[in-house]
């Protein structure tokens, strides 16, 4: 079994290898703003341990540093994370059989995480289920490791933080592009874009999440059949 863990353990590596040099920089940046904000490298610690949620854990700054108001939080931290609907949905398949480790690997689904697990495949001779563990592991240890350094950088130096929360704007863009070019069908990819594009306009840049990911919802729905169709092509 430890032998099993460890052959799965190098072969998830390589492929985290690009979350973590993005990591680096973006759990640095926000370590860097929590420490701007006069909370120390713990609360970073803990909250990138137990709530691991990368652009919800930016918003989340905000929402420390003002007064308690628990529906907004409720609401802000919905439209933040409604992809994971999604997200979830999708890999309900893969996360079949891997016994214990599922919890943690709910928890840690990350857009990173989604897109290394979603589009690779564990090579010949490694078990899927710790294949997936590993790339989750070891991406939230990256995450982690780096709002740490960041907030003890924060506290010794004196940094100007104006635009650095749109790093994680940036990253979706990347991980956007990247699956683009891994898919050979892009019918999932334009619908979304679309749908938001058509929410904007109608509902504005501060309301148009929740509205985008009915209306995804309801055409996935709608058209999944067509959709799975051509994706097998």
């Amino acid at each position: 079994m430890l032998h099993q863990k460890v052959k799965a353990l190098k072969a998830a590596f390589p492929y985290t290898i690009p979350v973590m040099t993005g990591y680096l920089f973006l759990g640095a940046a926000y370590g860097i703003l929590m420490s701007s904000k006069g909370y120390g490298f713990g609360w970073s610690l803990l909250i990138s341990v137990f709530v691991f949620a990368g652009s919800m854990q930016y918003v989340a700054i905000d929402l420390l540093t003002t007064a308690f108001n628990p529906l907004k939080a409720f609401l802000m931290a919905i439209m933040v994370n409604a992809r994971h609907l999604f997200y979830g949905l999708s890999m309900l398949k893969k996360y079949e059989n891997v016994g214990k480790k599922k919890p943690y690997l709910v928890f840690g689904l990350t857009d990173e995480t989604f897109s290394i697990v979603c589009s690779t495949e564990p090579p010949e001779g490694i078990d899927r289920g710790w294949f997936m563990f590993f790339v989750t592991l070891l991406n939230q240890v990256y995450w982690v490791t780096a709002s740490v350094i960041g907030s003890f950088l924060g506290s010794k130096f004196t940094f100007n933080t104006k635009g650095i929360d749109f790093v994680m704007t940036a990253l979706f863009v990347v991980i956007f592009v990247d699956q683009w070019k891994a898919q050979k069908d892009h019918i999932s990819a334009l619908t979304g874009v679309i749908a938001s594009l058509v929410c904007l306009l109608l509902f504005g840049p501060d309301r148009f999440i929740i509205p985008a990911m009915i209306l995804i919802t309801v055409v996935f729905t709608l058209f999944r059949k067509r959709i799975e169709g051509r994706a097998g092509e």
